[in-house]
């Protein structure tokens, strides 16, 4: 079966090398919501994808039973492939000798058509076992080899091949039968180029005997292989069932399953795929997660390599990760995952975009368990698809997936992903968001105790002096976010702010006035400011409401009247003041030009002088139509209730004269009428 993640298979060293390359830089390291920039090293691309929340190999697989309704019977290998953007699956039937070709469209996430081959002329192997993808870039072809047969009588090998796109409904097969006669119930098929010679090599372990036999393709991986047994490897296969081959840090590397005693084994080749003496290491069972492993595939992502193998009895999926093939080893069992039901084989793990899936055919039901490493919606942006992307970050703790993908779907393809350890931000302390008085100034601060140094931005009026220092001075005119960057050791930086709110208070009392005496003003200006605010007006003498913006005012003098405007807040409170100044004229006698005597209403059943700034008066007559004298006082403030000898006056018009003193000691004096009315 064919063992690697890649969306496109090319020749397998190939595809060794491309991961080697570092196709990108960026942090190991940061904090919860600090901004990563990541840098492409190529720029030569036809097409690029980034994803930022990717499928997570770390992350415990989701799995899901797509059902039986794909024609399989007895189902013992399958493997999923990308051809020029479309994704296909290749399912071998044992039981009836066919080939099965799933068509999943562009996406893996899809629900795929079937197309059943059959035994392609009768050149498949009977009751076949194990296949294995290829594509040779070299001649532009797609091969599909196929091995099969439960004796050394039956067992064989076959080569389909599809040309250049996996979509041929009549691919061509050559039957190669039993190369050497080593094939005995062969299992774990692998072919690949060997980087040395050049020649092309294929790998089986065989059930029946526990041998690991070489296919030597010479130069054209189409042509009948020639076979070589290197026998039971230090002995320590035990009926094999499967084996996924890796390269890693310049050297080959197989991984086979034990049926017999449920172990692992590790098969170290060498630099390349003719070794003279290859050496067998047993890894054991895992404390006894592995039992009864009946397939294995390997994937080497973000600079690790995980192997996940299928338990045939238990029904569980087992992972095996390792930082390099030579271990160390972890071992973890994910259960009966997505209805896993006597697991026959797994495919590649294959990534599809932000999504990562991998393919296990269940021999018992006949169903296909598709398995996926969901990506996370923690990034700021999921993906982008340019050379340059932009600035995100994460918002939660975790380990994340950057995958990044040049030329996908084209011969060209490179691949390379990164893992982001994001971490709680550190203990900081430093002030809330807070509000501030215009005018005032204020000191912000910020501590961490881990933090090996800090820096504020430059902005508006903030002490630049002290920018590398623990705090600084503010003194903004309006509301301003003041940055600010803390960097720790460990690779975090966190990159926040103090949101400092201005309050701008503006009281307007209104501009001097003058009004004359025994008249009312509003005072009070446009500009003061409106809302929750607080207003006070003192003195609140000759006032009728000394809590309003415009109050009205009457003084009987000269008056300044002073306005303060408050806005209370949690922490703080701003105010304003303005003054405006009533100046009150008094030159002349101001009085009505009629009155009703009989009337209820204070206001207008009396005649006098109205002024409240006459101080002194000598003298104020009134008279009749004959002259004679009706009413005289030398009292401002008296006036005449309409009386004359004991009765009420007549109705008509009176003649009256004053003659008295301003408060500021101007004289004034003037005559005029007034209309007596009942």
């Amino acid at each position: 079966m064919k063992k690697c993640l890649l969306t496109l298979a090319v020749l397998f060293a190939s595809q060794m090398s491309l991961f080697a390359q570092t196709l990108f830089t960026g942090p190991d390291t940061v904090c919860v919501n600090q901004p990563i920039e990541l840098k492409s090293n190529v720029f030569d691309g036809q097409s690029y994808f980034w994803g930022f929340c990717s499928g997570f190999l770390f992350n415990a697989p989701a799995g899901t039973n797509m059902g039986s309704a794909y024609s399989l019977k007895g189902p013992s290998g399958i493997d999923v492939i990308n051809d020029s953007g479309m994704y296909y699956g290749f399912v071998i039937n044992s039981r009836t000798t066919e080939l099965i070709r799933l068509n999943y469209g562009r996406s893996l996430n899809n629900t795929p058509t079937v197309t059943n081959l059959g035994n392609l002329t009768n050149g498949l192997p009977v009751n076949p076992t194990t296949l294995y993808m290829l594509h040779d870039v070299f001649s532009h072809k797609w091969f599909l080899y196929v091995a099969g047969g439960f004796t050394n009588a039956t067992s064989q090998l076959a080569r389909i091949d599809f040309g250049p796109r996996l979509s041929n409904n009549k691919p061509n097969i050559a039957n190669f039968g039993n190369p050497g006669g080593l094939l005995s119930y062969p299992k774990g098929l692998f072919v690949a180029q060997d980087q040395t010679s050049n020649n092309w090599y294929g790998y089986v372990v065989n059930y029946n005997n526990g041998e690991l036999i070489q296919l030597d393709f010479s130069f054209n991986p189409s042509i009948t292989p020639l076979a070589k047994s290197y026998g039971n490897v230090n002995t320590e296969m035990n009926f094999p069932s499967d084996l996924a081959a890796i390269y890693d840090a310049g050297n080959w590397h197989f991984f086979v399953t034990n049926f017999g005693n449920s172990t692992l084994v590790r098969i170290d080749m060498g630099a390349n795929l003719n070794p003279v003496t290859p050496t067998a290491t047993n890894l054991g069972d895992f404390l006894f997660r592995i039992l009864k492993p009946s397939s294995i595939t390997l994937v080497r992502d973000c600079n690790y390599i995980h192997s996940y193998i299928t338990d045939s009895t238990t029904s569980q999926l087992v992972e095996v990760r390792m930082p390099a093939a030579i271990g160390p080893y972890t071992g973890i069992s994910y259960s009966v995952v997505g209805g896993m039901n006597f697991p026959s084989s797994i495919s590649s793990i294959v990534r599809d975009k932000d999504s990562v899936y991998g393919f296990i055919t269940n021999g018992l039901d006949t169903s296909i368990t598709k398995i996926t490493f969901g990506n996370c919606s923690n990034s700021t942006i999921p993906s982008f698809t340019d050379v340059a992307p932009p600035k995100f970050s994460y918002n939660a703790p975790g380990i994340y997936n950057v995958y990044y993908v040049v030329d996908e779907g084209l011969p060209t393809q490179r691949a390379d992903c990164r893992d982001i350890t994001v971490l709680p931000p550190p203990t900081l302390y430093r002030p809330n968001d807070t509000s501030l008085c215009m005018g005032d100034t204020l000191r912000l601060y910020a501590v961490s105790t881990l933090a090996d140094s800090i820096r504020w931005s430059a902005g508006h009026n903030i002490d630049t002096s002290n920018e590398f220092f623990d705090s600084v001075r503010v003194y903004p005119t309006h509301s301003t976010t003041y940055r600010y960057t803390l960097y720790y050791p460990f690779g975090c930086i966190v990159d926040t702010a103090i949101n400092i709110r201005v309050v701008k208070v503006k009281a307007d009392a209104g501009p001097d006035r003058f009004i004359r005496d025994g008249a009312s003003s509003i005072v009070g200006g446009p500009n003061t400011s409106e809302g929750r605010y607080r207003y006070q007006w003192e003195p609140f003498q000759f006032m009728n409401d000394s809590t309003v913006p415009n109050p009205y005012v009457n003084p009987p003098y000269d008056f300044t009247y002073y306005l303060t405007v408050t806005e209370q807040g949690e922490g703080y409170q701003c105010s304003a003041k303005d003054t405006v100044t009533v100046r009150v004229q008094c030159g002349d006698f101001y009085l009505p030009n009629a009155f009703v005597p009989t009337s209820t209403h204070s206001g207008s059943n009396r005649f006098g002088i109205l002024n409240n700034n006459v101080i002194k008066l000598n003298y104020f007559h009134i008279y009749n139509r004959y002259g004679q004298l009706v009413f005289s006082t030398t009292d401002p403030t008296q006036g005449w209730d309409g009386i004359f000898n004991g009765s009420l006056a007549e109705e008509g018009v009176y003649v009256w004269v004053a003659d008295g003193f301003c408060l500021s000691g101007r004289p004034i004096k003037k005559q005029g009428n007034v209309t007596l009315l009942r």
